[in-house]
């Protein structure tokens, strides 16, 4: 028997959405507030989810626990398998001592702790996120920044507010690709309105780094390298989503960044090497202790990794992914007591429509595959570092995060139980009912998404489809508020109790999960705030910078 979703349940939307939130005040609470662990403001929020669920919505105890089974599962498969293998691959070389030659060739370039959070976190991290996304860069990036040296909550921090400037084109454009999927506009034209929208963002997100590191008077001393950087990114990302297409414009900008660094610093350093108070200062310049060869050996890994990345993701050059799709199409389950049970109505969606529920077991095509064999082909260049050993490193990480992965489940639970008994739709139809100042709004829905499911892609999944709808009833421009949605929505990426749990396990900051949460939550809603203001300025005064 099917159960129709109800988005006002207490009679007022307003009520109504300030209840579906109490989960989410919940965590906010817990994590600011009391400071408690990941897991335990995880199962606190899912408890309370659950239950408004049942009695405030009305919907059946059996679809509540089997929505919320299958968002855990979903959690556990892709989103863990990401995080395990890439911690693994980075242990792996942290066990055999190749991550040595990665610090002091990374060291030999630049001792300054700023241009590294520059070149690993932003440059590097952004050309993981265009390959894969899904937390893979910052699992990637805040092990490495802390294997260099940095401090574990700096790294961590760092690495989330550096993914800011990538998300919207993710995983080779996947976000911007379901937005205009969802609501049927053109997607060159969706890609173009973002590309006018976040470049204004991560143009300042490499100055936005280095001053939460070093103050503004850090700042200034590498601010000609700073600009470089911001510069050939924000341009690159804005030349790419308007003239070539919506698939690569993290991959093209994150290789002209570091491209430019690496030329740049070639010719100008900065007068003396930054490092956090805790470290011990420079002794001047660092020197390369090993060979062309041993550096190139170090950095395989991670090469490799980029490469097989870039191709499991890749479904429009040589079309690896087409094949793994079609390898995997068949290893699936319609989730039992929840597949087509739950029906989506009005106005979420112009007609009734059922709610799959689709667990595919994509072991072939997914990113955590790419990675494992990225380390496994590693095997054969790291120095005596056999399969046994890799074994043991593996399981040895599984256990580092087991916390990590409990914390992750619970979350996309919640995520899935807000979604199917309709919480998300309600607080989404809240801010529809702001009239003329949605645009304003229209970023925060994208931003409450992210934060929600801890990924653009489901952001724009959940909401886009209302941000339409919405604009077309004020009358502004659709693909604004559209674009808007995934825009907005990476500023909520380095606040997602999702994302903030792949950054601890990567830094071993388990439990602190509290302590990135303070971390980047002013971070947050500055962006946040910064892009509702542009997007209702382009929807009434700035309407010309628009295609």
């Amino acid at each position: 028997m099917t159960w129709v979703q109800n988005y006002n349940p207490l009679g007022s939307i307003v009520v109504s959405a300030l209840v579906a939130a109490i989960p989410l005040f919940i965590i906010l609470f817990m994590l600011g507030v009391k400071r408690t662990k990941g897991h335990v403001a995880a199962s606190f929020g899912l408890l309370s989810a659950v239950l408004i669920s049942i009695f405030a919505y009305g919907m059946p105890a059996g679809l509540a626990i089997n929505s919320t089974l299958y968002g855990a599962a979903y959690g556990i498969f892709p989103i863990v398998w990401i995080v395990v293998t890439a911690i693994w691959v980075y242990n792996m070389t942290v066990e055999s001592g190749e991550f040595e030659i990665i610090k002091n060739s990374l060291a030999s370039i630049t001792d300054d702790r700023r241009l590294q959070a520059l070149f690993i976190a932003f440059a590097f991290g952004s050309f993981i996120e265009g390959t894969a996304g899904f937390g893979t860069p910052v699992a990637i990036t805040a092990a490495m920044l802390v294997g260099l040296g940095f401090n574990p909550v700096y790294a961590a921090g760092i690495c989330l507010i550096a993914n800011t400037a990538p998300v919207a084109f993710g995983a080779i454009g996947i976000p911007v690709v379901v937005a205009a999927q969802v609501t049927n506009l053109d997607l060159m034209h969706v890609s173009q309105v973002v590309g006018r929208q976040l470049p204004f963002l991560a143009v300042i997100v490499p100055l936005w780094l280095v001053v939460t590191m070093s103050g503004w008077k850090g700042a200034m001393e590498v601010l000609p390298a700073v600009v470089v950087a911001g510069v050939a990114f924000a341009g690159t990302q804005f030349y790419t989503s308007n003239y070539v297409n919506a698939y690569l414009p993290d991959i093209t900008s994150a290789v002209v960044t570091i491209i430019a660094l690496l030329l740049f610093l070639k010719v100008w350093k900065p007068e003396k090497a930054w490092h956090f108070p805790d470290e011990k200062p420079s002794t001047g310049v660092i020197k390369c202790d090993y060979s062309t060869g041993e550096v190139l050996r170090a950095w395989a890994p991670y090469l490799i990794l980029a490469a097989l990345v870039f191709l499991w993701a890749d479904d429009k050059f040589i079309g690896l992914k087409k094949t793994l799709v079609s390898l995997d199409k068949d290893l699936f389950i319609l989730w039992p007591g929840l597949h087509n049970l739950v029906v989506k109505t009005l106005p979420v969606v112009a007609k009734n429509a059922a709610y799959p529920a689709k667990y595919s077991f994509n072991i072939l095509s997914a990113a955590g595959t790419a990675i494992l064999f990225s380390g496994i082909i590693s095997l054969a260049i790291i120095p005596n570092y056999g399969f046994g050993r890799a074994t043991t490193c593996f399981f040895k990480t599984i256990k580092q995060l087991r916390w990590p992965i409990l914390t992750i489940a619970m979350i996309l639970g919640l995520a899935y139980i807000m979604n199917y008994s309709g919480m998300s739709s309600t607080m989404g139809l809240a801010f529809t009912a702001t009239g003329s100042f949605f645009p304003f709004f229209s970023p925060i829905l994208g931003w409450l998404g992210v934060f929600l499911t801890g990924s653009d892609t489901s952001a724009n999944a959940l909401f886009c489809g209302m941000q339409k709808t919405a604009a077309e009833q004020v009358g502004v421009d659709p693909y604004l508020t559209v674009a808007a949605n995934s825009s907005g929505g990476v500023c909520g990426k380095m606040i997602s109790p999702q994302s903030i749990s792949v950054a601890t396990a990567a830094t071993g900051l388990v439990g602190e999960e509290s302590t990135i949460f303070r971390f980047t939550l002013k971070h947050s809603i500055a962006m946040i705030s910064f892009m509702a203001c542009l997007t209702y300025a382009q929807a009434y005064w700035l309407h010309w910078m628009l295609p």
